[in-house]
Order: structure tokens, then sequence, then C-alpha cells
């Protein structure tokens, strides 16, 4: 009996731990934007894990270029679009990236270093946003969002007992009462 308590509760911790390893394991510091914005080069060769949404993907012969617009991080690494964003950065990798995965508006999350400034063209003028030398990229599921938000109230997942309703029925006629109505 005691070996199935342990192995549950191994399987549920390991469940507990949301972070993608991919950024999870990099040694970054989370620098918020703006001051790097303002000084860029004091922050020169520093490990850092940024994230946000796709703008644009540049590939050449021996790199590939995305422009992501910043969102700061919540504490599982996601991107939280529904704040405001400090404006742009920019990724360098020598990967193929390809643009059909990475579609405008896909969000990911990036460890890697800083390796300064690049200037970019947006509309009629140049600007120069910070280049991030990538370690690795995360590219978020698309459903992922839905999963976790709902509007501005997060976590839709249904309570853990069951709802029998008015006049006693079971949960299987009713089903699972969450926060936001039945779930089936």
């Amino acid at each position: 009996m005691k070996s199935y308590l342990l192995l549950f509760c191994l399987i549920w911790l390991a469940a507990c731990t949301s972070m993608p390893p991919a950024i999870k394991d990099f040694p970054a510091m989370d620098i918020p934007y703006q001051l790097v914005s303002q000084d860029i080069d004091a922050y020169k060769d520093t490990p850092l894990r940024w994230g946000g949404t796709v703008i644009d993907v540049e590939n050449e012969t021996d790199s590939s270029l995305v422009q992501v617009l910043f969102y700061p991080l919540d504490r599982n690494g996601y991107p939280q679009i529904n704040q405001t964003s400090d404006g742009r950065f920019a990724v360098e990798t020598s990967e193929f990236v390809d643009p059909a995965i990475f579609t405008e508006d896909a969000e990911i999350t990036v460890t890697g270093t800083l390796k300064g400034e690049i200037e970019r063209m947006v509309g009629n003028k140049i600007i120069r946003i910070p280049l991030v030398s990538a370690a690795a990229i995360y590219l978020w599921p698309k459903d992922y969002r839905g999963r976790r938000y709902v509007g501005d109230q997060r976590y839709r997942y249904p309570p853990p007992y069951p709802y029998f309703g008015y006049y006693g029925h079971p949960f299987f006629y009713r089903g699972f009462y969450g926060p936001y109505g039945y779930w089936w």
C-alpha cells in the first residue's frame, strides 16, 4: 500500500511542474524590459527569459530572426498577453524558424543572452530593439491560453466534487459543476 501511495505522490508532484524543461533549465534572470531597453549595453551578455507574441520571422541562409512583442511572463513562463506590452525585441537563432509554424500572434518564450541591439524598420521609422541570442525557443500550444484563462479569470478546471442538482440527481445526469457552469 505504501508503494502505491509513494507512486501517487510522485505522479502528482510531476504534474504540478508545468514549466517546459526547455525554458526551466536555463539559468536566466528575470530583468524587466524597461531597464534593458533604456541601457542595452549595460545588460550585454546577460542571460534572459523573455516572452511574447510573434510579429515577424525573417530567415537568412545561416540564421533566423524573429521579432517578438514583449509581454511579462507568469510563474510558468507563459506570456501574460492580458497585460500591456512594453515594446519589441528580436531573437536570433542559428536554426531554421518556419513562418508557417511561428505565425503572427503565436505565443513564445525565449531563453538566451542579450547580444546587443538591432535596427528595424517599423512603418517609416527606424527603431532600435534589444537582440537576444536564443538558447531555446518554446512555442506554446494554441489552446494553452484557453485552458488557463477565461477572460481575466484563471484556471478553468472543475472542482473535484460532483454536483447532485436541486433534486438529488446523481452527477452523471447533471455533470460536474464548475465555477463556469456544468462541465461534462
